[in-house]
């Protein structure tokens, strides 16, 4: 189920806010009730994801659900155990993500034709995963003194996050699932979710999925577009799929907030990064913190040297690039992340002595650059792109690229706010209008999730006008970029 669906706005989300208050407000029903609903919403919820994900989660909910058990009871081997279970469930995320990728691999280097596996990709798998090998250190490292089957399903099928994150600590999602004050309405959280979830469904709908119809429209013409389109291009696809996935977290918290649940932060405007090292600060911070926790301190961190530390930021960027997909472009995407932070930390002296504007250019056309390489379905279209990129043979802007910014609500839009004859007397008005708001929304505002705990007039009218645009422009429903991950 998309949040960007007409069905969830106005029939799944009512009915969860209200029959979960509605439970609580009766202080004879024991909480577990809650907990029960949040458990049945989650599967609801996800079994809209198809048949084979929803088996592909039982068979993970199961296993990990009994070695969670062992570990707990177990003494002298549950380090054994939990090192038996991590490894099933990387096994698991490896055949559904990475079998089709080893054949393909093993056909091009060794010239053979083995036949693809017809293997359906579980939606979340990556995010679900992750959150069983957290909830199995937690039980190893008694964060987690009794394992409670209620605590453990609805901490995995909390469906704001389940798809794809926040990834969040099971001990600080279970402990407020299960605190009485948080049972009850608190209409201030309620506001201040509301809004989050309006901010968020507005970047996707707006914002995300105009500059990705750009982005698609290059990416289906690439023998044809002008190194002007492309160098757009590199910013529409920066924005898209900084407002896509950040768009949905922001309805995920937003979600979350208004039963009173905290979700962690998962971005902090990143684009506002003075270098690479900033930026991985800011993007996705649930799951650097994650690979942070469990990959890059249990291998020594940086206190072996640095040539380990240097070994250790490769080893989690490469891991990283793996996890966001099964193709050699994520892990050379990963790895030069890699290398350019081992840079900056051997560079580091010299680089914080650079004028501030030339850091944040340089880290936001880097970060551009290698998001192309993200977005490109190989290696080596990746590198035709750059050099027709940089040959600049050609900078003018194709009409059929201008024309994907042009909406049906555009007229309206102009009346209202006159500017009519600016739109007749520039070229490409519409498309110089989003690309000004992408860098303002992403360079100017504060701290997006902090600034919805005040709910003031001016907020409140604002987050009901982007509401309404929203709904007003949804239509045919589209999945966002991280649901394949």
């Amino acid at each position: 189920m998309e949040y960007n669906s007409y069905f969830f706005i106005f029939v799944f989300l009512p009915i969860f806010i209200l029959s979960y208050f509605g439970i609580a407000k009766n202080a004879k029903i024991n909480i577990d009730l809650n907990k029960i609903f949040l458990i049945i919403s989650g599967l609801v919820f996800y079994c809209y994801t198809g048949k084979m994900s929803i088996i592909v989660l039982g068979i993970s909910i199961f296993t990990n659900c009994i070695f969670a058990h062992i570990i707990k009871e177990t003494v002298n081997l549950k380090k054994c155990f939990l090192s038996i279970a991590i490894v099933l469930n990387i096994c698991l995320l490896a055949f559904f993500k990475y079998t089709n990728f080893t054949i393909s691999t093993i056909n091009g280097i060794m010239g053979k034709d083995y036949a693809f596996l017809e293997i359906a990709l579980p939606v979340g798998i990556s995010f679900f995963t992750f959150q069983q090998i957290m909830y199995l250190v937690s039980v190893y490292n008694r964060k987690i003194n009794c394992v409670i089957i209620s605590d453990y399903l609805s901490y995995i099928l909390f469906f704001p996050k389940i798809m794809m994150g926040p990834i969040i600590e099971p001990v600080d999602l279970i402990n407020q699932i299960n605190d009485k004050s948080k049972r009850f309405v608190n209409w201030d959280n309620v506001a201040s979710g509301l809004r989050l979830f309006s901010y968020g469904l507005f970047k996707k709908l707006i914002l995300a999925d105009t500059f990705g119809n750009s982005v698609s429209w290059t990416f289906c013409h690439i023998d044809r577009v002008s190194s002007g389109d492309l160098f757009l291009t590199m910013i529409f696809y920066t924005f898209q799929i900084y407002f896509d996935f950040s768009g949905y977290i922001d309805m995920s918290i937003g979600i979350a907030r208004m039963i009173n649940i905290d979700l962690p932060i998962n971005f902090r405007s990143p684009y506002k990064a003075f270098s690479i090292s900033d930026f991985w600060k800011r993007w996705h911070m649930s799951l650097t913190c994650f690979f942070t926790n469990y990959i890059y301190i249990p291998l020594g961190g940086n206190r072996k040297g640095k040539f380990r530390t240097y070994m250790n930021i490769m080893i989690v960027f490469l891991v990283s690039g793996m996890w966001h997909g099964a193709n050699w472009t994520f892990i050379l995407w990963g790895g030069v992340y890699g290398l350019i932070l081992i840079l900056e930390r051997i560079t580091k002296i010299v680089y914080d002595k650079i004028n501030v504007i030339i850091q944040w250019a340089y880290t936001f056309t880097t970060v551009s650059l290698l998001w192309l390489l993200f977005r490109a379905d190989s290696v080596s279209q990746w590198i035709q792109i750059l050099k027709q990129m940089f040959s600049f043979n050609n900078m003018a802007v194709s009409d059929e690229l201008l024309s994907t910014f042009v909406l049906p609500e555009m007229n309206f839009l102009f009346d209202v706010l006159h500017i009519n004859g600016l739109n007749n007397a520039v070229r490409g008005f519409p498309l110089l209008l989003f690309t000004l708001s992408g860098f303002i929304i992403c360079l100017l505002p504060g701290d997006n999730y902090e600034g919805t705990k005040n709910n003031t007039c001016a907020s409140i009218i604002m987050s009901s006008v982007v509401l309404v645009w929203s709904i007003l422009c949804l239509g045919s429903t589209t999945t966002f970029v991280y649901s394949g991950f």
